[in-house]
């Protein structure tokens, strides 16, 4: 396979086959995210596409699931795109489950009838990171798109019957506005209702603007009772009609795993018994990226 620059695929496609279509992120404006940091965007040569496909269609046939990488796949235009679907399709009968990366400008460059074409050829998942639910938390994070878009864009990829895997960043918002945050992070997944939430912990990369802003003072990280109050502040204001909340990514303080709604009060007890102490939480060595 020919991969360039940091490749990134979400904790649940570990065992996908990982096909790079892009390299970097045609954003790469946030504050927070180092990932693609002085890579320039492209979207790679056919023949180096097609010609994965056909390495993993001889060396990948016990993987049932494919990943594209990277950021925002659904930029590419969609007759390029189709192309790519139907040649897995062909060439990996096995592959039951396509998934990609998709930001609000992807999202908003395809049509619900271009985004049901993907699905009729194999896309069975969007993940977007939405990061939070407050518009002025998404302006100081450079998002480049602000809540009511984010939420018109999750229907739509819902809407076109593809699952939809949200993620979001706890302590994003620092000290001054973690309630708010929280508070309006769970409107907004209550109004997107995706199939999936990830609830992940802001770990500050150096180099980042907002690793910059926090050794200058002007950004106070929240500390793990902050990040632990503002998940289940979160928590309390989300409500989905049947999706899978979890917070066990690497970076938390406290793993969580709750089917909504059957699982709200339980797990919010769990974590009223954390911030009490009753329940020990995971030590700083011990959490990552």
């Amino acid at each position: 396979m020919h991969y360039e620059g940091m490749i990134i695929r979400p904790p649940s496609e570990a065992d996908s086959i990982l096909l790079q279509v892009t390299v970097g992120c045609s954003h790469n404006k946030c504050t927070f995210c180092g990932t693609y940091k002085g890579e320039r965007f492209k979207i790679k040569p056919d023949e180096i596409i097609m010609e994965d496909i056909g390495f993993a269609a001889k060396h990948c046939k016990n993987q049932d699931r494919v990943f594209i990488c990277d950021g925002d796949a659904l930029i590419v235009p969609q007759k390029k795109l189709l192309k790519y679907f139907r040649e897995i399709e062909k060439q990996l009968p096995w592959v039951r489950r396509v998934g990609l990366y998709g930001n609000s400008k992807g999202i908003s460059m395809k049509s619900s009838q271009e985004l049901r074409q993907l699905r009729d050829h194999g896309l069975g998942i969007v993940y977007m990171g939405l990061e939070s639910g407050d518009d002025l938390t998404l302006k100081a994070v450079n998002k480049g798109a602000g809540s009511e878009k984010m939420i018109e864009m999750g229907r739509k990829v819902k809407d076109a019957g593809i699952k939809m895997s949200v993620t979001v960043l706890l302590g994003l918002a620092g000290r001054q506005r973690s309630e708010e945050h929280a508070r309006q992070t769970g409107r907004v997944l209550t109004a997107m209702d995706p199939d999936y939430v990830g609830a992940l912990s802001l770990m500050l990369i150096p180099g980042t603007p907002l690793h910059a802003d926090y050794e200058a003072g002007r950004f106070e990280l929240p500390g793990a009772t902050e990040m632990l109050s503002e998940l289940r502040t979160m928590l309390a204001g989300t409500d989905l009609s049947d999706g899978l909340f979890h917070a066990n990514h690497a970076s938390n303080y406290l793993p969580i795993r709750a089917r909504l709604p059957r699982d709200k009060k339980t797990t919010l007890r769990l974590i009223d018994d954390a911030l009490a102490g009753r329940i020990a939480l995971r030590p700083e060595f011990l959490r990552a990226l």
